[in-house]
């Protein structure tokens, strides 16, 4: 694995834990590791500068699907200072999705990176959205 490989799938476990973190004071902390303090999140339902917005977004999205955490699906690829990657939200509960056991819920997202490897911009594409999300 390259070193490049190694930064690009380090901040998106980063970023990952700020999506997942569940307690306000671990959200911000998380949120201010994985990101530059300017850094920005733009999706279809969000667009946001900043450390408290971007944690505000993650807080309304636990909010909405209680009890769900985000998880990568398949491999980081990235190139220069961008790296892509696919996700779902899924029941932490488990089962399977015809069990309930996932949220209809999946996208993809582009980061750009800094040069100390944190979150510049997250331009997500959501792919499966539950009906009046």
């Amino acid at each position: 694995m390259s070193a490049n490989t190694d930064r690009y799938e380090s901040a998106v476990a980063r970023y990952f834990e700020a999506w997942n973190a569940r307690e306000p004071q671990a959200r911000v902390k998380a949120v201010a590791v994985a990101w530059a303090a300017d850094g920005s999140y733009t999706d279809p339902l969000a667009d946001v500068r900043g450390h408290e917005q971007i944690a505000a977004v993650i807080a309304a999205a636990h909010d909405q699907f209680p009890g769900f955490a985000f998880r990568l699906t398949g491999a980081v690829d990235g190139h220069h200072d961008t790296a892509r990657f696919s996700w779902e939200l899924v029941s932490e509960a488990g089962g399977t999705p015809s069990e309930g056991g996932s949220a209809p819920v999946a996208g993809s997202d582009v980061v750009t990176l800094n040069a100390e490897g944190r979150i510049k911009d997250v331009l997500g594409f959501l792919d499966r959205v539950p009906a009046g999300a």
